[in-house]
């Protein structure tokens, strides 16, 4: 029997490392991968897949088929049903490692008709339309929240560098004890901008030569899966998407944080970068998923002088 294993993601800036996390642990023996492009969208019927499509030719009856959550292979009750038939058909065990289909056998039929169980038709049914639910219910909050930020004045994406002819007039209000966060405010662009204008001023400063600043120290902070997710389906600068896919996957319960290694102003613009989370119509999860990363972001930030 072989262990064949399935995986996707749905950008090409996602990675697959919690999908590598959870199939780690469960011990899989010899596993032969099958692994879609980066940006195969669930929207996409599993039997179109190119790789879903080459595993089931590659499969023979008896081999199980291993998945970290359901939702990585399929999309809504339909999908669901025919992979299920599918897998049925071709004599192929189903095993998903995480989420809340994982303590179910969906492959259970009836021993006389060979039909599906009607009892877990129904859990399928229900468990897949609650999971489009819950995705359409975050892709809605996440609008309505960049719309309620719009309308206070507040731009999505990274805020801007300092202007070229503003430099001085922010060092100059720097050194006369003007605070990062509120020169942040007044210039309407991130403190990690501001840091950048006035680097020489700041305490840690420490020049290895004459006018070169000594570089930033990386530091090592936790992100709230949350928080992740929001950032990596968010427009961000090659240095932060290379901070975001570098990181470590770290697996709570049942969720996980991206302890990720970058230095404080790379922290700085993704905290900037997740405002919307912060919003009213985000839901009361993210929100404190943004407080938490925000906490930590701020133990890093230079002290106002």
């Amino acid at each position: 029997m072989a262990n064949l294993v399935y995986k996707r993601v749905s950008t090409d800036q996602q990675s697959t490392d919690r999908q590598n996390l959870v199939l780690d642990e469960a011990g899989i023996e010899d596993p032969v991968v099958f692994e879609e492009e980066p940006g195969t969208s669930s929207r996409l019927h599993p039997l179109q897949r190119p790789k879903f499509s080459e595993l089931l030719t590659y499969a023979r009856p008896g081999d199980a088929v291993h998945i970290s959550e359901m939702f990585r292979l399929v999309r809504g009750t339909g999908h669901i049903l025919d992979v299920l038939d599918v897998l049925h058909r071709d004599r192929l065990a189903l095993r998903i490692h995480d989420g809340a289909f994982s303590a179910m056998d969906l492959t259970a039929r009836h021993p006389r008709t060979g039909e599906l169980l009607s009892t877990v038709k129904f859990m399928v049914q229900t468990l897949a339309a609650a999971g489009e639910l819950q995705r359409d219910l975050q892709r809605e909050l996440t609008y309505d929240g960049l719309r309620a930020a719009e309308a206070k004045g507040n731009k999505g994406g990274r805020r801007p560098a300092v202007p070229a002819g503003k430099t001085d007039d922010v060092r100059a209000a720097y050194l006369e004890g003007r605070a990062i966060a509120a020169l942040a405010r007044d210039h309407r662009v991130s403190r990690g901008a501001i840091r950048t204008a006035v680097a020489d001023f700041l305490p840690e400063y420490t020049a290895s030569a004459p006018g070169v600043p000594a570089p930033e120290l990386p530091v090592v902070l936790d992100m709230p899966g949350k928080v992740a997710d929001f950032l990596r389906a968010a427009e961000l600068e090659p240095a932060e998407r290379a901070a975001l896919a570098e990181g470590v996957t770290v697996r709570r319960g049942q969720g996980y944080t991206l302890r990720v290694t970058a230095v404080p102003a790379i922290h700085w613009r993704l905290l900037d970068l997740c405002q919307p989370l912060d919003g009213t119509a985000a839901v009361p999860a993210q929100r404190k998923a943004r407080r938490e990363y925000e906490n930590r972001v701020s133990a890093h930030e230079a002290p106002a002088t």
